[in-house]
């Protein structure tokens, strides 16, 4: 071979090529030494979107589980100004917070129902705005509608006739803390409150007898008392009750613009009694003038309409005493018989 002679100049192009091409290595440190920028901004953010996502998380649930631990205690509840479908609530309510944070909450609306029937609230209110402090009351002053009657016929039922009841308040609210991201909560207390108990304790404490009625068609003329041990004042217009002995129809007993307020009460009470058959009862039957009585409720009047909710409340609810009928006849006086 020549030793002088030229290599073909495609063959060097060729070696020179494959010399001069970087590795994938090379082309790696290459693109980060250009965009290493690029790649310190995306970690930075995404660490802040993990960061942020976790404080947001965690300042979430600090925020619902010191609504949870919160407490609620209604004070006292007036229900008036009652129609068929609706009703005028006053409410005051003891909010407790022990926990170190002292958020402010936004006013919401919220359902009102019976405990084990959250998913059948038989109204809806709005939750007044308030500041979370160690101790801080509610006021609640305004018309509510009745969304769903059974509903509401179920809570007045529970109310009159067992010792508690449990309502359920549910809504979602903002909660507000110092200079921290507002955030959503879920607002869900079960309350428990005290009930009346079948009214136990219910007595006639005194009552006379005419022998001629009076123009409305009593002739029996009395005091009842009546005790609420909870915070409720109830008004139901007039109260009419059907009195039985033995399950046998004696007439009826009406409680007149029947307010019923906590503690102790002392009302009128007006009857219209079949006379002849109390009469027959005493003689025959409770010769020493002590008569048993069953007395159901019947209906309640306000403003001339009929109270469903409170009606089949009443209706569902039997007292029984025993009144001194003996003692009561003996103390007709002439002018009784007039």
């Amino acid at each position: 071979m020549d030793e002088g002679k030229a290599v073909p100049q495609t063959h060097v192009d060729e070696v020179g090529n494959e010399r001069a091409r970087p590795s994938s290595g090379t082309k790696l440190k290459t693109h980060f030494r250009k965009w290493w920028w690029l790649y310190l901004i995306f970690f930075i953010a995404s660490t802040l979107i993990i960061v942020l996502s976790y404080m947001s998380l965690s300042q979430r649930k600090i925020s619902q589980d010191g609504v949870n631990d919160s407490g609620l205690e209604i004070q006292s509840l007036t229900l008036s100004n009652p129609t068929p479908d609706s009703f005028h609530l006053e409410q005051d309510a003891l909010l407790t917070n022990h926990n170190k944070y002292h958020p402010r909450l936004d006013a919401f609306n919220a359902s009102l129902s019976v405990g084990g029937s959250e998913d059948m609230p038989y109204a809806y209110v709005e939750i007044p705005a308030v500041h979370a402090t160690e101790t801080a009351t509610t006021h609640i002053d305004q018309e509510v509608q009745i969304t769903n009657m059974d509903a509401f016929i179920d809570y007045n039922t529970q109310l009159l006739t067992q010792e508690s009841v449990d309502l359920v308040v549910k809504g979602k609210t903002r909660l507000h803390e110092g200079r921290l991201p507002v955030t959503t909560v879920d607002y869900n207390k079960k309350i428990r409150m005290k009930g009346l108990n079948g009214l136990a304790g219910f007595d006639v404490t005194s009552f006379s007898i005419k022998l001629l009625p009076e123009p409305d068609g009593a002739n029996m003329i009395g005091t009842v008392y009546i005790p609420n041990p909870s915070v409720l004042t109830i008004t139901m217009g007039n109260v009419t009750f059907n009195n039985y002995v033995e399950n046998e129809f004696i007439g009826t007993s009406t409680l007149s613009d029947l307010v019923l307020k906590p503690g102790n009460n002392t009302l009128p009470m007006r009857s219209t009694v079949n006379q002849t058959l109390v009469i027959q009862k005493v003689t025959a039957t409770y010769v020493d003038g002590m008569l048993p009585v069953d007395i159901v409720g019947n209906s309640s009047v306000y403003n001339g309409q009929h109270l469903e909710y409170f009606e089949r409340a009443l209706q569902s609810n039997r007292q029984h005493i025993v009144l001194n009928v003996g003692a009561a006849l003996a103390a007709l006086s002439p002018e009784g018989t007039q």
